[in-house]
């Protein structure tokens, strides 16, 4: 298996980055992340904020912007992450009242066309990010396929959250080999079962991460990007465990 880098989302941390922005960042890098996925900037200017990247050498691989955030202010975000040297802008979540019928999703696929053209023309890639409800079903077709089916794979690509694919009992190693060759990232994130189906730490559930991540690299993910949404334990303690823990399933 390849040594690609592996980052961390940064949503993980939420409360963390909001006490302490960067300091947060520095503690990132000292876990052994090589980059993150941002969830927001904590209000600095993208030349600042990529100074300070550059002296942690911790790379700012990707970035979840709500798409009603583009809808506002195309230009401008995709100008600041042009200039802070990020690589993928991803999509990260659909309101309910934007996935209520097929004909949501079908518009969702036009507005994911529009702006992965303009990302694309700024030299960066457009992901589309999955939850649970995008593998339900219209005229026998997931809404996750129907998004990927009516948009141009240069323009929108695949972000696959593996837990959610499972949380919904679907194989995340089948499902990243159906998108080989248009999975650049993504999330590793693990599962328990008992007292209740929940998140965990990377190596602390029930998935088969050594497989998962094995498919995401065979469909030619570039990076692999460990979340957890919830945590039980104190935040950086479970992102420790999790990186600790990944690097050894990996054999590093």
């Amino acid at each position: 298996m390849a040594k690609l880098p592996i980052a961390l989302q940064l949503f993980t941390l939420r409360n963390e980055t909001k006490e302490d922005f960067l300091g947060t960042l520095k503690k990132v890098k000292e876990l052994g992340y090589d980059g993150v996925e941002f969830a927001g900037f904590g209000g600095y200017e993208a030349s600042e904020l990529k100074s300070f990247l550059n002296d942690l050498d911790l790379k700012p691989f990707s970035s979840h912007v709500g798409l009603e955030l583009l809808e506002d202010n195309a230009e401008e975000i995709i100008a600041y992450h042009k200039e802070l040297g990020v690589e993928t802008i991803v999509i990260p979540y659909l309101v309910p009242e934007r996935r209520t019928a097929k004909e949501d999703y079908l518009k969702l696929a036009e507005s994911l066309n529009l702006y992965g053209e303009k990302v694309k023309e700024a030299g960066m890639q457009l992901c589309y990010h999955n939850h649970d409800f995008e593998f339900e079903k219209y005229d026998g077709e997931y809404a996750l396929d129907l998004i990927f089916s009516n948009t141009n794979p240069e323009f929108v690509q695949v972000e696959l959250d593996t837990y959610w694919a499972e949380f919904a009992g679907i194989s995340a190693v089948d499902y990243a080999a159906k998108y080989k060759g248009r999975l650049p990232l993504a999330h590793i994130k693990d599962l328990v079962t008992s007292p209740e189906k929940t998140f965990a730490e990377v190596g602390e559930g029930v998935l088969d991460i050594k497989a998962i991540a094995a498919a995401v690299e065979e469909a030619g993910a570039k990076r692999f990007i460990v979340e957890q949404d919830v945590c039980q334990r104190p935040a950086l303690e479970s992102v420790e465990i999790s990186i600790r823990n990944f690097k050894e399933i990996l054999g590093r």
